[in-house]
C-alpha cells in the first residue's frame, strides 16, 4: 500500500510539474514593437532583445495589439512606436492606458538604408521602427494633453476659416472683373471693401443681364457672408477659452511683450502647451523653426537660410508681430536699424524675430512682464 502511495504523489508531483512548466513567464524581457499606422490595418513587427519575433497585419485597434502581447508575452515590458501622421495621437493615449510604453516618432528622424528607401513597404517600415526603438536610436515628439489638443484644434480652426474666407473673396472679385462691373467710387479704396455698405452695394444694386449671373453672384456672396458668421463665432469661443484660468496668465504676460497680440499669444499657448519642455532658448526657437540650416566640412562653414522643420504656424505669426514690435519697442527697432546696414529687410526682421522669441521665452519660463526698451 506503501508503495502505491508513493507512485501516486510521484504521478501528481509530475502533473504539477507539466503544468508549472507550461506556464509562460516574461518577467522582466523586453518587447518593442514597430507599428506603421494605416486607416484601417496596422502593420506590426515584434522584436526582442536578442531576436525578432514576426511581422504581422492586423486590424487597426490598439485593444487588438495589447491583447496579442499580453497572450504571448505575459508579464513581459512592451515598448511601441509609431511615425506621427494623419492618426493624430489617439493610439498612443490608447497604447499607453493599457500598459505599453508608448512613443511617436518623427518620420524624418527614423533611421533608413538606401536598400529600406528602394524597397519601401509595409512590413518594412514596421521593422525599421521595431529594430530602430530597440536600439535607442529613436526621439520621441512630445505628447500635448488631450484637453490642450482640442483647444489647438479650436485655434487652429480659425486660420482655416480665414485662408477660405480670402478664397471666396477672391472668387466674388474674379466674378465682377469678368463681367465688367466696377467698383464705385466710394469703394475704389481696398480697404473699405468688404464692410456692410460694400456687402449692401453687392446685394442691392450689383445685378447682371440674366437671372442666372445675378443669382450666381448672390450665391457667392451669401457664402461669404455666412463665412464671415463662421470665423466670428470661433472668435468668440476662442476669447472665452482664453479667459479661463488655463490660458489667462500667460497671455497677460505675453501681451506685455510689444507685437505680440491676442491671436498670437493663444497660438503659441495651445501650441507649446509647457515652456518648461524646452531646455533653453535655443531649443524653443528650433521648435518654432527660427534657427538656420548648416553645412560644416573641413575649413568651410555655411549658415543658410531658416531650417524647413519646425512649426509654419508659429514661424509665421512670430514674423508678422516682429514688424510691429520693431516699430514700437525702442531696443528692437534700434537693432533692426543696424541689421538693415548690411542685409535685406526681409532678413533683418528674421532676426528681429528670434529676439522677440527670446522674450517669449523669458515672460513665460520666468513669469515676469517684459520691460519694453531693454535692450539685450
Amino acid at each position: 500500500m506503501s508503495i502505491i502511495f508513493v507512485l501516486g504523489l510521484n504521478n501528481k508531483t509530475q502533473r504539477l510539474m507539466q503544468t508549472q512548466a507550461t506556464k509562460l513567464n516574461f518577467e522582466g524581457q523586453n518587447f518593442f514593437v514597430g507599428i506603421d499606422v494605416h486607416l484601417k490595418s496596422w502593420t506590426v513587427s515584434i522584436v526582442t532583445d536578442h531576436l525578432t519575433h514576426k511581422t504581422f497585419t492586423q486590424p487597426a485597434s490598439a485593444e487588438v495589439l495589447s491583447n496579442y502581447l499580453k497572450r504571448n508575452f505575459p508579464g513581459g515590458i512592451y515598448h511601441s512606436v509609431y511615425e506621427a501622421g494623419f492618426c493624430g495621437f489617439w493610439t498612443h493615449y490608447m497604447l499607453t492606458e493599457m500598459g505599453i510604453n508608448s512613443i511617436v516618432t518623427n518620420p524624418a528622424d527614423v533611421p533608413t538604408t538606401q536598400k529600406e528607401h528602394l524597397q519601401k513597404d509595409d512590413p518594412t517600415d514596421s521593422r525599421k521602427l521595431a529594430r530602430s526603438l530597440r536600439s535607442g536610436e529613436l526621439s520621441a515628439i512630445y505628447i500635448p494633453d488631450p484637453s490642450t489638443l482640442e483647444d489647438r484644434s479650436l485655434v487652429r480652426m480659425r486660420a482655416t476659416l480665414i485662408k477660405d474666407m480670402t478664397r471666396f473673396k477672391q472668387r466674388i472679385k474674379s466674378f465682377l472683373y469678368f463681367y465688367g462691373i466696377s467698383y464705385p467710387k466710394e469703394f475704389e479704396r481696398s480697404g473699405s471693401h468688404w464692410s456692410k455698405r460694400f456687402m449692401k452695394w453687392l446685394n442691392e444694386e450689383v445685378s447682371l443681364q440674366h437671372d442666372s449671373g445675378t443669382h450666381t453672384l448672390k450665391i457667392l456672396v451669401q457664402e461669404a457672408e455666412q463665412q464671415r458668421k463662421l470665423l466670428l463665432e470661433v472668435l468668440h469661443k476662442i476669447h472665452s477659452l482664453a479667459s479661463g484660468e488655463k490660458y489667462a496668465k500667460n497671455i497677460a504676460l505675453l501681451r506685455t511683450i510689444p507685437g505680440i497680440g491676442f491671436i498670437t499669444a493663444m497660438t503659441f499657448l495651445t501650441e507649446i502647451e509647457k515652456i518648461d519642455r524646452f531646455e533653453d532658448t535655443d531649443h524653443f526657437a528650433g521648435f518654432v523653426g527660427m534657427i538656420p540650416n548648416r553645412h560644416s566640412s573641413g575649413e568651410k562653414d555655411k549658415n543658410g537660410e531658416m531650417t524647413f522643420r519646425g512649426q509654419d504656424t508659429l514661424r509665421r505669426s512670430l514674423i508678422e508681430s516682429s514688424w510691429i514690435a520693431v516699430r514700437f519697442d525702442p531696443a528692437l527697432m534700434m537693432s533692426y536699424h543696424s541689421y538693415i546696414k548690411r542685409m535685406e529687410p526681409n532678413k533683418a526682421i528674421i532676426r528681429i524675430a528670434r529676439k522677440v522669441l527670446n522674450r517669449m521665452y523669458y515672460v513665460l519660463k520666468n513669469k515676469k512682464e517684459y520691460v519694453s526698451g531693454i535692450v539685450k
